[in-house]
């Protein structure tokens, strides 16, 4: 294989020094604009990319940012949330030309292991950590590290992360009123995995404001996926006083509780109501539809993007942003309790 070019060769091409290359191809003055015009023609034409150890050394910027999902990719593959998340990120970045650097890892060990080596490697400007967990290790990491980095979850705190995030908190207490005006009194939340902050937010909503309105409530915790969210609601059903209402933190499970619901014979929505706490196609598509509480998750990807870019230029920044709370969007899944 032949060896990548390097400055020399592009000075070799252009009859000026190696100098004279670094400087056109870094932005920096000390060539005529006709000279650096030739230079950058010609690196383009050899293919030439900037080596990472020597653009590390230079305290240049990589060009892209890191986002890290330590999740199982059979979860992940019909997931509508990380996906539009994903593509606002990279519409805010590509006017800049500054690229996503997305990679699936097995756990959170791993996570931190690849922020390790993108940190040493310069691979990224910036990181934007979600599914910030209860005690999340990966907070003490990035500031040792040094790396510019936004969180996707709870608002910042002292001596913690910029954050945008959006109140889980008051997205299950919207749920909790709507289906105890219903008259609702047995809710079950199909839940994700409790360590994740979102999570335990959600399930300490539907606990004490629940309890405050006089409801029977309780969650079941998952992995996210359609099997467990099925197994779940087969559970659920099969008691001898089931919930009349049950929510799901993804569009995934509900529709797998839906079909299980109609596979044993429980009608949707007269004995059971759904609700899922995301809204994506597939749950317009269904049938009957999910309510849901809905959100510019694309805005969203957006709003992440420029809050990072905010604290690459400015590293001391601790802003939070707090964005709109999810509207619920009624659909056919809910009703009044038959009986």
């Amino acid at each position: 294989m032949a060896s990548r070019p390097t400055i020399a060769d592009i000075a070799k091409r252009v009859g000026v020094s190696p100098g004279a290359v670094s400087f056109a191809l870094n932005g920096r003055p000390g060539v005529s604009e006709a000279t650096r015009a030739r230079i950058l023609e010609v690196a383009r034409e050899m293919n030439w990319r900037p080596h990472r150890a020597a653009r590390a050394l230079g305290g240049s910027q990589a060009g892209a940012v890191g986002l890290v999902l330590a999740r199982d990719p059979r979860t992940l593959g019909s997931e509508h949330f990380y996906t539009q998340i994903l593509y606002g990120m990279q519409e805010a970045l590509s006017a800049r030309s500054i690229a996503v650097q997305m990679q699936l890892v097995r756990d959170t060990s791993a996570e931190i292991a690849l922020y390790r080596d993108w940190a040493s490697e310069h691979r990224v400007d910036g990181l934007v950590l979600v599914d910030q967990q209860v005690s999340d290790p990966r907070l003490d990491v990035v500031r040792e590290l040094a790396i510019p980095a936004v969180t996707l979850g709870l608002p910042a705190v002292a001596d913690q992360l910029p954050s945008v995030w959006v109140d889980d908190h008051e997205a299950m207490t919207t749920i909790v009123d709507y289906l105890a005006a219903l008259d609702h009194r047995r809710i079950a939340h199909v839940a994700g995995p409790p360590l994740y902050q979102h999570t335990a937010r959600r399930m300490q909503a539907l606990r004490e404001h629940g309890s405050s309105r006089g409801l029977s409530s309780e969650s079941l915790p998952t992995d996210f996926s359609d099997a467990q969210g099925a197994a779940a609601t087969r559970a659920l059903l099969s008691r001898p006083a089931p919930p009349t209402a049950i929510v799901y933190d993804s569009d995934v499970m509900a529709a797998a509780g839906l079909g299980v619901a109609l596979e044993m014979g429980v009608p949707v929505p007269q004995d059971l109501s759904i609700v899922s706490f995301d809204d994506s196609v597939l749950a317009r598509i269904v049938h009957p539809a999910l309510t849901c509480l809905s959100r510019n998750t694309y805005e969203l990807g957006a709003q992440v993007a420029e809050s990072l870019l905010e604290v690459i230029a400015d590293p001391a920044s601790r802003r939070s942003v707090r964005t709109e709370t999810p509207r619920l969007v009624v659909r056919g899944s809910t009703t009044r309790p038959a009986r």
